[in-house]
């Protein structure tokens, strides 16, 4: 006589290892808290209310689908999240009614309507970002230089990648000598760090490394208010991939794909040869790496196998580099990485898990 197992199977994250949903909110919260202290002096308050509605909002939201369906998971540090990286991502002088909008459009409309945690199909920070991009533009190009920079005056569209994307110059493929022409010129600071490297490391092989790369590392340039230091981002990255809260994969695929393509491509626009494209540059002027790491490695809207997580991560870094070198935005990531949701069933029906002894194998 055959035996009958009933199995009931509920929607991701599915997570093999010890930590919980909520360890890994608070956890990833709690890993990107330098990032947001290095925002909060640059900008100063201003910063710390922009970052504080957007997860009140948040918060606000998932209370009252809460009470609603008389569940109540504000306790897993997903809302806080989410609302703390919409904050994150915002320019720190942005109207305050557009993070507000942004975190409940990305709890109320995203996440619960398509059925909670775990149904939705889209990160709903990523979300929610883009939900301000698209209907507030002007708003979240108005950017602010640190005030180790020179202060608190707006900047519209003054951005690295701004300033790159609006340059009609052709045929100028030093990117940090436009920074410079633009206003951003190199800080003190950048200076010494890169007089003390080409003396002691770089110049004992011949080489030499321009001004303008610390600034853009360490952070001392306008942008959103959690993704200026490039540094301490990769820092919060490498603490969440030692504790598997994160799989390499994904990250890694985006950088190797988008890496290649400015490698080979990226000077062509200013005028310049193929292979000679500044991936440094590329990197560390936007919201790249906090994209890539912290929003993309989303466990519920990426893929669940190895191979799946590799065609993911390489279509975001080709359609990062599409959007950015033809899109109407400087940055593009956002916009890739939501696109590449949408293709998430397709790569999981291309290619399922691999057979072992009658059962699929897990995730990995």
């Amino acid at each position: 006589m055959s035996r009958s197992i009933n199995m009931l199977v509920g929607p991701a994250p599915f997570i093999h290892e010890r930590e919980s949903t909520s360890s890994l909110a608070w956890g990833t919260s709690l890993a990107l808290l330098p990032a947001f202290i290095w925002g909060l002096y640059c900008f100063g308050p201003r910063s710390a209310l922009v970052v504080g509605v957007a997860i009140a909002s948040a918060a606000a939201a998932e209370l009252l689908i809460g009470l609603l369906h008389r569940d109540f998971s504000l306790g897993d540090g997903t809302a806080f999240l989410s609302g703390f990286l919409i904050g994150l991502a915002m320019p720190p002088g942005v109207a305050l009614y557009v993070p507000i909008a942004a975190s409940l459009f990305a709890i109320l409309v995203v996440k619960a309507a398509f059925g909670g945690l775990g149904s939705n199909w889209m990160n709903p920070a990523l979300s929610g970002l883009v939900f301000a991009l698209l209907n507030w533009p002007r708003e979240m190009g108005t950017w602010m230089l640190p005030r180790q920079l020179g202060g608190a005056q707006a900047l519209s569209g003054a951005t690295p990648l701004g300033i790159l994307k609006s340059s009609p110059s052709i045929g100028d493929t030093d990117l940090l000598g436009l920074l410079s022409r633009a206003g951003l010129r190199p800080s003190d600071f950048d200076r010494s760090i890169t007089a003390f490297l080409n003396e002691e490391v770089f110049g004992h092989i011949g080489a030499s490394l321009p001004s303008g790369y610390m600034d853009l590392f360490f952070g001392n340039r306008p942008g959103a208010i959690g993704e200026l230091s490039g540094i301490l981002l990769l820092a919060a990255s490498i603490i969440l991939l030692s504790r598997r809260m994160i799989r390499w994969e994904i990250p890694a695929s985006i950088f190797a794909s988008y890496g290649l393509l400015v490698w080979i491509f990226g000077a062509l626009p200013s005028g310049g040869a193929f292979f000679s494209g500044d991936i440094l540059f590329e990197l560390f002027s936007g919201s790249f790496i906090l994209v890539a790491f912290f929003m993309a490695t989303d466990p519920v809207t990426s893929p669940a196998t190895r191979v799946g997580m590799l065609i993911y991560g390489f279509g975001i870094g080709v359609l990062t580099f599409l959007l950015r070198s033809f899109g109407s935005f400087p940055e593009g990531t956002a916009f890739a990485v939501i696109m590449m949701d949408c293709a998430v069933p397709l790569i999981e029906k291309i290619h399922t898990p691999a057979r072992r002894g009658g059962k699929e194998a897990s995730r990995g």
